[in-house]
């Protein structure tokens, strides 16, 4: 099948918008067309290969489409159908069983195309192989091929390209605070990054009824949006001692801490800002061969609690539909964070949020 894609071909290179032929959808796949697909900081990493992948290939994770085709064994969707796309797990694995499908033992080789048991190839117009299945999808396309676990039904009340980033960003950031730390009505956090992921757990952590919600960024103009979204206190981190400023806040720290920037630097200002037993959630995205660094005594001494959270910590099947209704509920905005390109301008797109002039760009097709 014929489909505009957007191609990855080289480390710190544009992506190349041209047209490449997919292969027959198996029994057990989905055809899937993409109706809009947000722009994910880990697209831009995969094509750097800051974290390697196979080169070409088709990157894009936070698809959004209507089911076009199911193969044979599909059960799950039928053609019409609305989904939004989401990470591959294998479903059979100790993790996936006990509902930890973010833990999935094979996530790494299934999501960033070292499996060849489920690897496959598109063709590129020279007759190249490109790869396939990023994240269980390669969703920066006009039609993307999935297997049952990446497909998330959804109702048709709300439009396919508001609901694009919920297959990742929104649902990571969201999830980490809701089904990973479980935030307390009441308690205080502080969430380190204002970016879509950040800003999510915002949302998050106010419909969760935090007492306190804490941001640091070093942009004014996102820690202007963060508040407009529910953050009770905006720090910049560049201008100030970030952990004195929280504590002048709240005097024994914070309950929680989240950090969305994987910076070593900014990863230890969370941890200064921590209460007796408070808990650090790290979500940041970094090189598989970096080190964690903290203070061992602060840790020790003070009972911290330092977890790593994947995709949200969540059951992508059960949260995504309550992120959506909650979203219609009016609960929910984070349509705020959304500004849309078309799918020709995903160069375009990348420059302006590397540039921090927005936030989460969607592509539509």
């Amino acid at each position: 099948m014929r489909s505009l894609a957007a191609v990855a071909r080289a480390p710190e290179k544009p992506f190349s918008v041209e047209y490449i032929d997919l292969p027959e959808p198996a029994e057990d796949e989905i055809l899937v067309k993409i109706a809009a697909v947000g722009v994910c900081h880990t697209d831009i990493a995969c094509r750097d290969q800051i974290m390697p992948v196979p080169l070409p290939a088709i990157l894009g994770h936070e698809g959004a489409g209507i089911v076009e085709h199911v193969g044979s064994s599909i059960t799950k969707v039928k053609p019409g159908d609305h989904v939004v796309l989401t990470y591959y797990s294998c479903g059979i694995c100790g993790p996936c069983q006990t509902s930890r499908p973010s833990y999935c033992t094979q996530a790494l080789d299934n999501n960033f195309g070292f499996n060849p048991a489920i690897q496959q190839n598109a063709t590129g117009a020279k007759g190249e192989a490109i790869h396939l299945k990023f994240f269980g999808q390669s969703s920066f396309a006009q039609y993307a091929l999935v297997r049952e676990r990446s497909a998330i039904k959804v109702g048709k009340g709300v439009s396919l390209r508001i609901l694009a980033p919920l297959g990742c960003g929104v649902m990571t950031g969201a999830g980490t605070v809701i089904c990973g730390l479980q935030a307390r009505a009441g308690s205080n956090i502080a969430i380190f990054g204002a970016g879509s992921v950040g800003l999510s757990s915002v949302l998050a952590a106010a419909l969760s009824g935090c007492s306190k919600i804490i941001v640091v960024d070093v942009m004014d103009s996102r820690l202007e949006m963060a508040q407009a979204l529910g953050a009770t206190h905006a720090i910049n981190g560049a201008k100030c001692d970030v952990p004195k400023e929280i504590r002048k806040i709240i005097p024994n720290g914070v309950d929680y801490a989240v950090d969305n920037t994987g910076v070593p630097s900014v990863i230890r200002h969370a941890g200064g800002a921590l209460a007796i037993c408070g808990t650090l959630g790290l979500i940041g995205g970094r090189s598989p061969k970096d080190d964690l660094v903290m203070n061992y005594e602060q840790v020790m001494q003070q009972g911290l609690s330092v977890r790593g959270f994947i995709e949200g910590h969540c059951i992508p099947d059960i949260f995504i539909p309550q992120l959506v209704e909650l979203y219609m509920q009016g609960k929910f905005p984070f349509d705020k964070l959304i500004s849309f390109y078309p799918f020709e301008r995903i160069n375009d797109a990348i420059a302006d949020q590397l540039g921090g002039k927005i936030i989460k760009p969607v592509l539509e097709l």
